[in-house]
Order: C-alpha cells, then structure tokens, then sequence
C-alpha cells in the first residue's frame, strides 16, 4: 500500500505476532494468547493482512463517520431549548429535565461537549484535594442524622431572603425533611422537627453544628433568652426530653454530607422553585415533599441494615409540651417576674407571703403563648408593663436580617462592622515594649 498509514499503537503491536504465525513460527492459539484476541478474529486479520498487507490491518470504520453519531438538528434543538429555559443549568441536571421534558435520547456526555462548544457551559478546573479522615456511614437508617439551615436567596430575588432547614439521613443519605423558616431559630427548628417526629419518628442522634439555637457558645450558662439554669438551649433540653442525644461537629467537615448537600440543593432546589414560579415560603413548603421523593430515588444508597433505628412517640411525649421554651422565673415579694422584656404579675387569691420567692416555670409556644407554672399548675396573671427593646440578632443571622430589612424598604443597605478603637487612657496606649 503506497501513501501514508495511520494506525494506532496497538495495531502496530500485531503485525509482528501476525508475520510470525505466517511464517510458522507460532500457532493460532499462541498468536491469540499473545494479542488477547479469539483464534477466530486471528484467522480473519490473518486473511486482510494477506490480501491487503500492512493496511488490512487498521480498522475499517477510522475516518468514517460512525453508525451512532446524533444527528447535528438533534443537538442544535436541544441547544436552544437549553438557552429558552436551562441558560444557567449544569450539563447533568440540564440533561434530566431535557429527558424527563422534552424525549431527548442521547447521553449526558454528548450535550456537555456541546455546550462547552456553544459556550454554555466552562470545563471546571480540577481544584485541590485536601484528604480528611474517611468516616464510613452509619449502618442503619435513623441512627445518625445530620442536621444544618442554609440561609440563601432560595427564591432569587422574587421573595424573601430565608434559610432551609435540612434533615438528612447518615447510612442512606436520604433527605428525611426539609423545611423553608425565615431564620434559624429555636422557634423555627422546634416547627421543622416536630414535623419530622410526627412523619419519621425519633432518631437515636442528631448530629449538629455549633449553632446557639444548639449549643450554649458562652461561659454564663443562664443568661435569660436561650438557655435554662444548667447551661443546656431549648433544643437541647427539649431532644433531652425526647430521649434524643444531640452530639456537635467541630468543623463543617465532620458533618460533610449535610454541607455537600446543601451546596446541591442551591443548585437543584433553586431552579426547581424557578420552574414552577413559587416565590414564597409557604408555596415552596408545599412543594418540598415532592422534591424529597424526587430526590431521595435519584441520590439515595441502599444501607448495610434494613433495620429502622427511628423509634415512635411513647404516649407520655407530648410534643406541645415539650417543643416549646421553658424558662424558670423566681416570683419577687410582689409576685412578679420578668421575661422577655415583659413583666407579669401573678392574680392569685391564696396568701400571697405563700408564694414570695417561689420558682416558677414559664412556657412559651411556637405561638408566641405565654403559660406560668407554678407545681405544674398555671397561674393568672397580667402584663403589668412593657419596655422597648432593639431585636437581638446574631452573627450568623445578621445578613439575612439586614437583606430582609432592604427587601422591605427598597433601600440598600451594606454591612459593616466599625472597627473598635481604644481611648486615649485606656491601658493598652500605656504599655512599654522593651
């Protein structure tokens, strides 16, 4: 054969072996132990090496256009139903709803390259892997779930600034619940968790970050607000209660599933919210049992035991009595007491030096619902004043509060923090270094 020949490495490996069995040096069976190949496809490359020589050995279809190639019409329509209605949509999930929407056949690598191509989508660069201690999954479903809020413009501008609550299964990575809050408060967590309870049941532990909603992150354990006498929130004590140990992560790494698949639901959540034009909180609660199911068959394993760790209410668990903050008060010679901000005084018709000093204990709902317990009986009483107060915000809160304050208002408002400068005579001017 004259001219120039392509062929590739293994190609070239053959002929050698081939010009060898022709010559009688080897038999069949060794040359097809040799090129890994049947003795049945030897004698054919046996018969094209005789009859075309070298060149019958490279493969007839190189260079040719091959009998699977998706048609161009086929790719550049999918194209333009992707810039209509998924611009900003990654190839894989671009693919499933082309599949689910609109019959496309052809496999997820092939629109990739044809985005990249249109421009609609950039090659990620690789990025550092910084390797962390393996933790295996939990054996069992319920036995560990990671709980974490995502705070995030879920709805794109067209509503409100809010945070996802999210419930997700340790051994099968199965998003147990989801909900849409506002923030995240103890208020908020005890609505998402009993909604959980009442669908799933108790779970042996939850596994959490270092919220104040679930760890009291100070030193003076009692302050009023967030915590009771011995140092535990109300979460705490409520899952306490539930029989239900709360264990905290020291990094976001420890608690990764929980994180990865937030960073997957502010991809997938957001354009699902999009596509069905829900823009509130309420609409888009509504929704999200339908998402999990969706999602849960798409993502979730198969764990090593099919036993379910989560355990049902016992009838004494009554959850509007324990999803609730209680907070113990001491009543003052006037039978007083203040809390949030309020004062209350206690109308009572017994002796009223019987209950000076007494400890009682104060419930408050998800409602906003004031009970004052005294012996597990409640009390009468009347708001005898009320003062003023700035809304207390945390840090991790602050954003979200700010933005929702803008969203109201329609004015931009930008955060910033003042940095703190000592005065003239504070002891740190005077210090000598020597």
């Amino acid at each position: 054969m004259k001219g120039i020949l392509t062929m590739s490495s293994k190609e070239v490996e053959r002929i050698p072996v081939l010009d060898r069995l022709m010559r009688k040096e080897i038999k069949q069976n060794q040359a097809a132990e040799l090129l890994r190949l049947s003795v049945r496809q030897v004698r054919r490359l046996v018969k094209r090496h005789r009859r075309k020589g070298v060149g019958g050995l490279v493969h007839a279809l190189r260079g040719k256009t091959g009998n699977r190639k998706i048609e161009e019409s086929v790719i550049n329509k999918a194209i333009e139903v992707i810039r209509e209605k998924y611009a900003d949509f990654g190839p894989t999930l671009a693919h499933e709803k082309l599949v689910e929407n609109h019959q496309v056949t052809f496999s997820r690598e092939t629109l990739r390259q044809a985005m990249i191509k249109e421009e609609l989508w950039k090659r990620k660069q690789r990025k550092i892997v910084i390797l962390h201690q393996l933790r295996e999954r939990r054996n069992s479903l319920g036995e560990l779930v990671q709980v974490d809020g995502s705070p995030h413009d879920w709805f794109e501008r067209r509503g409100l600034y809010c945070s996802l609550l999210v419930f997700i299964d340790d051994a099968t990575g199965k998003l147990l619940w989801l909900e849409f809050a506002d923030s995240e408060s103890t208020v908020s967590y005890f609505l998402a968790m009993r909604h959980y309870l009442k669908k799933n049941g108790k779970p042996l532990v939850l596994y959490v970050d270092k919220h104040g909603v679930f760890r009291v992150n100070t030193t003076k354990a009692g302050t009023a607000g967030t915590e009771d006498t011995n140092g535990v929130t109300q979460f705490g004590r409520a899952m306490r209660e539930l029989k239900i140990e709360v264990i905290f992560a020291n990094s976001a790494e420890a608690k990764g599933r929980v994180e990865r698949v937030n960073q997957t639901l502010q991809d997938r959540l957001i354009k699902e919210l999009r596509l069905r034009g829900i823009n509130t909180i309420e609409a888009a609660n509504i929704y999200l049992p339908e998402f999990i199911e969706v999602f849960n068959q798409k993502f979730a394993v198969i764990p090593k035991s099919p036993t379910d760790m989560h355990r049902p209410l016992a009838s004494h668990e009554n959850l509007d009595d324990i999803l609730c903050q209680k907070h113990k008060r001491i009543l003052s010679r006037q039978l007083t007491l203040s809390y949030s901000n309020r004062i209350y005084q206690i109308q009572t018709s017994r002796p009223t030096y019987a209950m000076r000093h007494a400890s009682v204990m104060v419930k408050e709902d998800n409602e906003g619902n004031i009970a004052i317990l005294y012996k597990d009986q409640p009390l009468a009483y009347t708001i005898f004043q009320q003062r003023p107060r700035a809304e207390i915000v945390d840090s991790k809160q602050l954003n979200l509060v700010v933005d929702r304050i803008a969203q109201k208002t329609g004015i931009a408002v930008a955060v910033t923090k003042t940095p703190w400068i000592p005065p003239k005579d504070h002891p740190w001017r005077h210090y000598q270094f020597f």
